[in-house]
């Protein structure tokens, strides 16, 4: 038995300490790669692999060890700039050890070359063979291991796969089930977080670094980049390398070289400012330099068409191959303000200073944008990353760095499309639970999306993006004012412990609009407590102690307008129009430092009470300043005035510095502030139930099996018949009674009896997989009162996706009429989420309708459609794109 290549098992993968590699079968084209990769083989490994001296392999081992059927046989190589450094094979047997093209379990065996251990590859290698297996109708591996093997051990023991171990004749004997596990997952995403963050700070952290095409014209691309990695004061060592380098021997500074591979030390990062057609020979020289990352500034790729699309995957592939990450092309650069390198390899005029910021951007347009505006404001940043085309390193790399990364309190995105929404997902609900994540997403209106983009265009209501961002802990926000506006309040208060505002200030109009406002954001505003005009720096510190003091209150905003001589504002007498009074001179403005420091200490006492303080000013710029710049409040380093603080201790973002943050509409404070209201609840419902049901009863391998055989043969998709819809649905225990006696129909017309509702889970290229309720009929089809959540659901997100819709009292009893079982109707929501998460071949899944009463259920329709699973998906080993 045998099959053709298997080319969907090729996958390039990141390994431990953050450099790539590529997994692919092995062929008989390898039979040189493998007998060079032997020879680099220490004795004593080949020793662990053979249980006996095996200096070289014969002519018949080659032909053994490279031909294949890929069913009963499969071999795995992993490759580095085309050479292989590592290997596994298994071998098909019977339930009693022997060669079997009928068993159900396999023999596996690893060699890893002795340079690259200790990099995680066999452990990647485990996660490859075990999926080829599985689909293979392979359920277990054997394995045995000298005792003296501890790294191989190591891996099987802590792969999380259910295991049998056993010792006996001087060798361990191992037997994993490969059906995923709770465990096996979760290691396998904690190598996957470890490795991509690994990646990241590769990148940020360079010891070297040098600038392709660097040239001799001031205003020239890759001279501007030289020059801001100068300016920025980069702690490693700099190169300008220019194959029109003679006679020049330094720019800017700088020693310049006509190829990288004249550099005589290792160079960690490669800037890349050359026109597209000299990018392959570049990147084959920094390969050959042994350079670990690229950033490339370079355009003309996919964004220019098809042809560009072909040099963009030219250019991934070749890095990949040559174990670099690849940031661009068509990149603006990164920034890391870490006082050990400072590293600004970007375009950017703006420099901002240190700070809690992270900032993702796809666009170099907005990614400038958000550097002048964080300047502008004195926002510090900790890192900045603006991927152009994103061919390689994503959004999600960058949540997986930024969840461990001290320095980063909250995370700022700015994103048109998810290459890999499953994940971006998955990562965001990860991240949002330790750090804020606020996110402009462009394309709000598909029409603002011009043709040929190449982002993925959102297919469903904006608003359902909305909820689902909400479901997942993201803080969406509209423009790049408020998210800084967010930012500012997040990064440097602590989280509001609910929605009660208490507003105190010398301006009674000022402070009605803040309530107004307030109430118009969902909170809870008390009413303003005015000070009057004439309130001195004392009546600010005693209004804002009792407001901070009040147990109903869980915010404070203080509302300053600027203070005038001590006979308060100017008066004009009388009541005629102001024109017809004769002007008084101008009333001189007080010293406002000393209502900065009641306002610092005010802001002290809140901080210690666990509540944020913003301020709400109008034509009162000098007064941050002043608040900032007075005497610190604290020991530590300082961002604006303020100690360092925790996320864990007081719940502050992580790495952040205290201040107080200014607004100058009452609007923009309040949005802000009903963000981070928002989020805390989020954040506190999150740590309740953060786990999803998983039912016992599944039969994952056997609708594994329906789905492979429903593909089998499909270019691109498959609608399934009633017949295999109802045995797909019957492996995750939900039934199938399209056929029902047509008298159960009779209650249809009695709402107290029987309410239909319809259930639906879909792929959507924007979110990811997204769960669908909603009442049958004219509810849902015509007012759109449909609920949603991403998948996989938990209980309690179940539960309210039932309330959500606007016609959820019909199932609970309105107007006298029985309630429905709605826990019948929640566990099928959740079966139905489990199956779409497990199979992501399942391209969307309705069941209408679902007839719900008092006691049970019943499925009358459903309909599956399958397609193959996209390049970028969040299951199964772990691959890049």
């Amino acid at each position: 038995m045998s099959e053709s290549y298997p080319a969907h098992w090729e996958a390039d993968i990141v390994l431990r300490d953050g450099g790539t590699a590529r997994i692919r079968p092995i062929v008989p084209d390898d039979a040189d790669r493998l007998v060079a990769f032997y020879q680099r083989v220490s004795d004593q490994s080949k020793y662990y692999r053979f249980f006996a001296p095996y200096p070289r392999l014969s002519a018949r081992d080659v032909r053994h060890f490279t031909h294949h059927d890929f069913v009963d046989r499969v071999g795995l190589a992993v490759l580095v700039r085309d050479e292989f450094i590592a290997t596994v094979r298994y071998d098909r047997i019977d339930a009693a050890g022997r060669p079997s093209g009928s068993g159900t379990g396999a023999e596996v065996a690893f060699l890893v070359q002795d340079a690259h251990q200790g990099r995680g590859v066999a452990s990647a290698l485990l996660e490859h063979i075990a999926a080829c297996a599985r689909e293979r109708g392979i359920l277990r591996f054997t394995a045995e291991v000298l005792p003296d093997n501890r790294k191989m051990a190591t891996v099987f023991t802590e792969a999380g796969y259910i295991q049998r171990r056993s010792y006996t004749d001087g060798v361990l004997h191992f037997e994993l089930d490969l059906e995923p596990t709770e465990d096996s997952l979760a290691v396998m995403r904690a190598r996957e977080h470890r490795a991509e963050a690994r990646s990241m700070q590769r990148l940020f952290s360079p010891r070297s670094v040098a600038v392709i095409g660097a040239g001799r014209n001031p205003l020239g691309v890759g001279r501007t980049l030289l020059r801001n990695l100068v300016a920025g004061g980069f702690t490693g060592s700099l190169y300008a390398i220019n194959k029109a380098a003679a006679p020049l021997t330094e720019l800017d500074g700088v020693p310049v070289h006509a190829r990288i591979g004249d550099v005589t030390e290792p160079v960690d990062l490669a800037v890349v400012a050359v026109p597209a057609e000299q990018v392959p020979d570049v990147v084959a020289d920094c390969g050959a330099a042994g350079v670990r990352g690229l950033v490339v500034i370079t355009a003309g790729y996919a964004e220019t068409g098809v042809d560009g699309r072909a040099r963009q995957r030219q250019l991934v592939g070749q890095a990949r191959a040559a174990g670099m990450r690849v940031l661009g092309p068509n990149a603006f650069g990164l920034i890391n303000t870490d006082p050990q390198v400072r590293l600004d390899a970007s375009l950017s005029p703006q420099l901002p200073g240190t700070g809690p910021l992270g900032i993702f951007s796809q666009s170099g347009a907005i990614g400038a944008a958000l550097l002048e505006a964080a300047y502008r404001r004195g926002l510090g940043i900790s890192s900045f990353v603006s991927v152009g085309n994103r061919a390689d390193v994503s959004g999600n790399d960058l949540l997986q760095f930024w969840e461990e990364d001290e320095a980063t309190g909250v995370a700022l995105l700015y994103l048109e499309s998810f290459g890999n929404p499953r994940k971006f997902s998955r990562l965001a609900r990860r991240v949002a639970a330790r750090k804020p994540l606020v996110v402009v997403k462009g394309g709000r209106d598909t029409r603002s999306i011009p043709a040929g983009h190449t982002g993925i265009v959102t297919r469903m209501a904006d608003s359902t993006v909305d909820t689902l961002f909400e479901q997942a802990g993201v803080i969406r926000v509209d423009t790049i004012t408020e998210l800084y506006d967010a930012a500012d309040l997040l990064a440097h208060q602590p989280l509001p412990p609910g929605g009660r505002i208490a507003i105190v200030g010398n301006s009674d109009s000022l402070g009605l609009l803040t309530h107004d406002a307030a109430l118009s954001a969902g909170l809870q505003p008390l009413l303003p407590h005015d000070l009057t005009t004439g309130a001195g720096p004392d009546d600010f510190r005693r209004g804002l102690k009792a407001a901070i003091d009040r147990p109903d209150s869980d915010a404070v905003v203080a509302v300053v307008i600027p203070p005038i001589g001590a006979g308060g504002f100017p008066h004009f007498p009388g009541s005629g129009l102001l024109a017809q009074a004769p002007l008084p001179e101008r009333a001189p403005l007080l010293d406002t430092a000393p209502f900065a420091a009641a306002l610092r200490e005010s802001a002290r006492r809140a901080r210690e009470a666990g509540k944020p303080m913003l301020i709400v000013h109008l034509a009162m710029p000098e007064l941050l300043d002043q608040i900032g710049n007075g005497d610190q409040i604290g020991d530590g380093n300082q961002v604006g005035g303020g100690d360092q603080v925790d996320a864990g201790v007081d719940g502050h973002a992580a790495g952040a510095a205290w201040r107080v943050p200014g607004y100058p509409r009452p609007e923009r404070a309040v949005r802000a502030l009903a963000h981070a209201v928002r989020y805390a609840a989020w954040r506190e419902r999150s740590a309740v139930e953060r786990t999803f049901p998983d039912f016992e009863d599944v039969a994952e391998q056997q609708a594994r099996a329906i789905v492979a055989e429903a593909l089998e043969g499909k270019r691109a998709e498959a609608v399934l018949d009633e017949a295999t819809t109802a045995q797909l649905l019957a492996c995750y225990g939900v039934g199938l009674d399209a056929h029902a006696p047509q008298e159960a129909d009779a209650t249809r017309s009695d709402p107290k009896q029987v309410v239909d509702v319809t259930i639906s889970a879909s792929v959507d290229p924007a979110v990811g997989a997204i769960l669908s309720f909603g009442l049958a009929g004219a509810a849902s089809e015509l007012l759109g009162d449909v609920a949603h959540r991403l998948i996989p659901a938990t209980g309690s997100e179940a539960a309210s996706l039932i309330r959500e819709v606007k016609a959820a009292p019909l199932l609970f009893g309105w107007r006298g009429s029985e309630p429905v079982d709605t826990a019948a109707l929640e566990e099928l929501l959740l079966r139905v989420s489990q199956l779409v998460d497990d199979l992501p071949e399942v391209a969307s899944l309705t069941l209408d309708p679902v007839r719900v009463a008092p006691r049970g259920l019943t499925v009358r329709g459903a309909g599956v459609r399958l397609a193959r699973l996209p390049a970028r998906t969040d299951l199964g080993p772990r691959a890049l794109a």
